[in-house]
């Protein structure tokens, strides 16, 4: 029996991060009410973000140009670069306003587990980078994940010779965050990570 245009919909919503079955199925329906308003022009926006979004060849962020604009921004400063996991990350400490250096998407973390070594990852084109311009210090902003911290550890290894100051992202309490409602392995970061008042 073929399958239905509504239920390929449904199935391909239902994979996205964030929605089941049930939500696709909201979604689908939600679409299908506002078709003109809202699900013929999320058809072509996706249609022209497929053929005109491409990774950047600099630091691998996704942009309709290459390099991306975040490369290509003069106010920016090139001294310092922040390495993150994926593109999300890049977009979330964007969002802040609070980093104006530029970045390097690693594609992801070192892990045994999923068979991901430093080969599949972007870091030999880090090196090279580094090699290349005037950077100062490198941030390695990844997760506080078992694969996160191996992998900057890994990163700091590689780049102990290359005359930059590595840097990461202090752990620990968030703003607003009470202690008896944080896990153990935070209160120990910043038990760790702890500065003068």
């Amino acid at each position: 029996m073929a399958i239905s245009e509504i239920d390929r919909l449904i199935q391909l919503l239902a994979r996205l991060p964030g929605l089941g079955p049930r939500s696709a199925r909201r979604a689908v329906l939600h679409l299908m009410k506002k078709r003109d308003q809202l699900m013929v022009p999320l058809a072509q926006s996706m249609q022209r973000a497929a053929e005109s979004i491409r990774l950047c060849s600099h630091c691998g962020n996704l942009d309709d140009r290459d390099p991306c604009g975040i490369c290509r921004d003069a106010g920016r400063d090139g001294t310092v670069i922040c390495v993150v996991e994926d593109v999300g990350d890049l977009w979330a400490l964007e969002r802040t306003t609070a980093f104006t250096g530029r970045y390097h998407v690693l594609g992801g973390t070192l892990s045994a587990l999923d068979g991901r070594g430093p080969e599949e990852l972007n870091i030999d084109k880090l090196v090279a980078r580094l090699r290349e311009e005037s950077t100062q210090e490198v941030i390695l902003a990844l997760s506080a994940t078992v694969d996160g911290q191996t992998t900057a550890h890994y990163i700091g290894e590689r780049l102990a010779d290359l005359g930059v100051q590595v840097t990461r992202l202090a752990h620990g309490v968030p703003v607003g965050g009470e202690l008896d409602y944080l896990d153990d392995g935070t209160i120990t970061a910043a038990l760790r990570a702890r500065r003068p008042a």
